[in-house]
């Protein structure tokens, strides 16, 4: 490569943002898969002040250029509860890229995107190219677009943002609007669909996914479950999926491979806490085995409430610790011997005895000595009653001899 072709390179860069340290774990991970491609153009990142300074160096790592931009949030609470995504009001944010004029031309991708194949290709297109959006072919998607920088271009954004706003609330229905002849005068500026795949296209159109796979070079996981919301499981390696936002398995399962294998051994070297390993702003992977990196995760907020951790293992856990046996105690509870009685003498508040039961025992149990329960476990079921009759009797006894001194005897 000539000495020219480098200096064009370097005044052509690809760019993303990271509003949050959440959005930073997409963006390493999308920076290392556009170093895995061979691209020799500059990995540019915007970042916000939401983003920790521990961060903005793992960041200076992976991208030429971390720059800081100040927040656009187009406040669109309606259009944004449209699709249940007010978070989405920040994406305004975005168009700040047109405020890097240290480049003459910029290819823009989201955080959640994945780049499978080398892209270096489209900076050969104009301002603005894009693929189609999957939900509505005849708007782009902005996951992934092509740009020229200019300061002038930004400000007719800011100013037709004020006066028209967005009709989805976010930076796509903004740039649908401005950009509005994108589909019909230079067809050039249609992108194929292949650099930008969203993830539902798995499964709307399967056939044509398998047809066209081998050609797919950008992938983007749209929706609110991004890939870092999942759960990894340290010990198969493998990505279990928390839901089913439509994200094709062996995707991520590519994401998260770049993740452990690039993101995950920088964290843990540069920051001095576990919160590295728990991927500090709320991705997720499963423990294997180990108990102190459990306890991390639930610290962090990060818990396997269908699995390792949930509610029923805990209790088990507990019982365990108490020396219980859950399935014992639980018998106990509900076969002691008075709500048999109970139930000779009125069926009918049977359910709601045994139901209160447990609860009441439990409350006898704390105030009395640990082995009192055994011991009236022992004791024949209906002791307590047959104390009561031996007094009732006692007192029988005494009105007899008292009626006998006065000459009457009991009645009969």
């Amino acid at each position: 490569m000539s000495l020219q072709e480098t200096e064009v390179h370097k005044k052509q860069a690809f760019v993303t943002l990271a509003t949050n340290d959440s959005y930073v774990l997409g963006s390493l991970v999308l920076g290392h898969s556009l170093r895995r491609t061979g691209t020799r153009r500059s990995l540019c990142v915007m970042v916000t002040s939401s983003v920790s300074s521990t961060l903005r160096k793992t960041l200076q790592d992976v991208f030429d250029h971390v720059i800081e931009v100040d927040v656009l949030d187009s406040g669109d609470v309606t259009r944004l509860a449209l699709m249940n995504r007010p978070d989405l009001g920040l994406t305004f944010t975005k168009i700040r890229c047109w405020l890097l004029d240290q480049f003459e031309k910029c290819v823009f991708l989201d955080a959640d995107t994945l780049v499978l194949q080398n892209i270096d290709e489209l900076f050969d297109r104009e301002e603005l190219s894009a693929a189609p959006d999957a939900g509505w072919p005849d708007c782009f998607n902005s996951g992934v677009f092509v740009l020229r920088p200019c300061k002038e271009t930004y400000e007719k954004l800011v100013a037709f943002a004020l006066q028209y706003g967005s009709f989805d609330g976010g930076d796509q229905g903004l740039l649908n609007l401005y950009f509005k002849d994108w589909a019909t005068v230079d067809p050039s500026k249609r992108l194929p669909f292949t650099y930008n795949v969203v993830s539902q296209a798995f499964y709307s159109y399967l056939p044509a996914f398998m047809w066209f796979k081998k050609d797919i070079k950008v992938v983007h996981f749209i929706g609110a479950v991004k890939p870092w919301l999942h759960v990894y499981d340290r010990s198969t390696h493998r990505v279990q999926l928390q839901s089913d936002p439509g994200h094709n398995a062996a995707y991520l399962q590519m994401w998260w491979d770049i993740f452990m294998e690039e993101v995950e051994p920088r964290l843990a070297r540069q920051t001095p806490s576990r919160e590295a390993a728990n991927l500090v702003s709320g991705a997720s992977y499963t423990p294997g085995g180990d108990d102190s990196e459990r306890q991390f995760s639930w610290e962090e907020g990060q818990i396997d409430y269908l699995g390792r951790d949930a509610f029923t293992n805990i209790k088990d856990k507990l019982d365990h610790s108490l020396g219980k046996e859950p399935s014992k105690e639980e018998g106990h509870s509900h076969g002691k011997e008075p709500a048999k009685e109970k139930e000779a003498h009125s069926p009918g508040k049977e359910s709601k005895k045994e139901k209160d039961q447990p609860a009441k025992e439990s409350k006898k149990e704390k105030d009395q000595p640990a082995k009192e329960p055994r011991k009236e476990k022992d004791q024949p079921a209906k002791e307590p009653r047959k104390e009561k009759e031996d007094q009732s009797a006692g007192k029988e006894s005494s009105k007899a001899k008292e009626a006998h001194s006065q000459g009457k005897g009991p009645k009969k």
